[in-house]
């Protein structure tokens, strides 16, 4: 990149943030990122147990969708889970000072997650076709395949919405309300579903360290919750 861009604030919710908050906060500040008002911004976060359904869900996507809520969401791709346990990056950076190129941003994703999983033992990969992060299961059969990550992405004005998902420990159960992202050849997979189990934080600091090594500094600041959603906190410190 020829331009030096500034740190990404950089923030982790502590307790679950209802959908309804997370998409009307990020949706906020992308719009002041779009404005060039606020930094460019990652949040990492969970959801309490719902299903999002992206632009390109179909019906036959909702097998049995259980107890949990369904959300319609302007991010593309189809029918998702979210809830305890899966790490969720909502990602808002600014396309127009990152080269404006929608698909090198998206493998840029895909090369995130890999080397995150990377540092926590797990060795995922890209699939022609497939959108998402996948490991190999050789245990299960010589050619099967689970995913363990997800993206899904909306672009609105060059500044991203929406981001990816990592399944650290979720209740894997929860996916068998839909066909995920559209796929029924292959399955759902976590850290702790390979025996790689990991705590939240270790996680999130191997997300944030290979979040760096991709997209540049970031800084910490305050759960964007914890204030009001018209003012957004930048931070005046050093990572911690």
């Amino acid at each position: 990149m020829s331009l030096e861009l500034d740190p990404v604030d950089w923030t982790v919710s502590r307790v679950p943030v209802e959908y309804a908050d997370g998409v009307r906060t990020m949706t906020e500040r992308a719009q002041h990122i779009a404005r060039g008002l606020t930094p460019e911004f990652v949040w990492l976060l969970e959801h309490p147990p719902l299903y999002t359904a992206g632009t390109s869900t179909k019906v036959d996507d909702l097998r049995n969708p259980l107890h949990f809520p369904l959300h319609q969401t302007g991010r593309g791709g189809r029918v998702t889970y979210h809830g305890p346990g899966q790490r969720i990056a909502y990602v808002m950076l600014d396309l127009k000072q990152r080269g404006g190129d929608v698909r090198s941003f998206v493998h840029a994703l895909e090369s995130w997650l890999i080397d995150t999983l990377a540092t926590l033992g797990v060795k995922g990969e890209t699939r022609p076709g497939r959108v998402g992060i996948w490991v190999r299961r050789p245990e299960k059969d010589a050619c099967a395949e689970d995913k363990i990550a997800a993206i899904g992405l909306r672009v609105s004005n060059w500044v991203t919405l929406h981001g990816v998902s990592l399944n650290v420990a979720p209740n894997l159960a929860h996916y068998d309300g839909i066909v995920p992202c559209g796929i029924t050849e292959h399955g759902v997979t976590s850290l702790a579903d390979l025996r790689s189990p990991a705590p939240m934080e270790v996680v999130d600091n191997a997300l944030r360290d290979a979040f760096e090594r991709h997209f540049g500094a970031t800084r910490s600041v305050d759960d964007p919750l914890a204030s009001t959603l018209s003012t957004f906190p930048i931070s005046s410190g050093a990572r911690p």
